[in-house]
C-alpha cells in the first residue's frame, strides 16, 4: 500500500479523505478496498478496469453505488443504467443486478443489511 494512503480499519474514516484516491486502477482488474464492515452493512471502494464488470447476480439486501470516477453500465432487474461520476444508484435487494465498465471507473458501494 503506498505510504500517502491513509491507515483504514473497520471504523469511520477518521479524518477527511477524497474517496477516489483511496484505490488504484489496476490493469485488467477489479480492485476492492473494504473501508467499513459491521453486521449492519458495508462501505467499499472498488476501481474497475474498462472492460471488467460483476456479472449478474442478486444480494439479499439494498446496495447503493456512488460512482466516484468515471461512468459504469449498471443493470438492475433487466433495466440497463448509465451511472456516471457524481451519480448514484440504488440497487434493491432480492433483485438481479451486474456492472461493467466501458471504461475506467470507481465507486463507492453501501450495502444495509438491517
Amino acid at each position: 500500500m503506498p505510504a500517502d494512503l491513509p491507515v483504514l480499519d473497520s471504523s469511520p474514516l477518521s479524518s477527511p479523505a477524497e474517496l477516489a484516491g483511496l484505490i488504484a486502477y489496476q490493469p485488467g482488474a477489479v480492485v476492492s478496498r473494504a473501508l467499513v464492515q459491521r453486521p449492519t452493512g458495508t462501505v467499499t471502494l472498488f476501481a474497475f478496469d474498462a472492460g471488467q464488470g460483476l456479472s449478474e447476480h442478486t444480494a439479499p439486501y439494498d446496495a447503493i453505488v456512488f460512482v466516484l470516477d468515471g461512468q459504469a453500465d449498471v443493470t438492475v432487474a433487466g433495466t440497463l443504467h448509465r451511472v456516471r461520476r457524481g451519480e448514484a444508484l440504488r440497487m434493491p435487494g432480492g433483485r438481479p443486478h451486474a456492472l461493467h465498465a466501458p471504461e475506467p471507473f470507481k465507486m463507492l458501494l453501501v450495502m444495509v443489511r438491517s
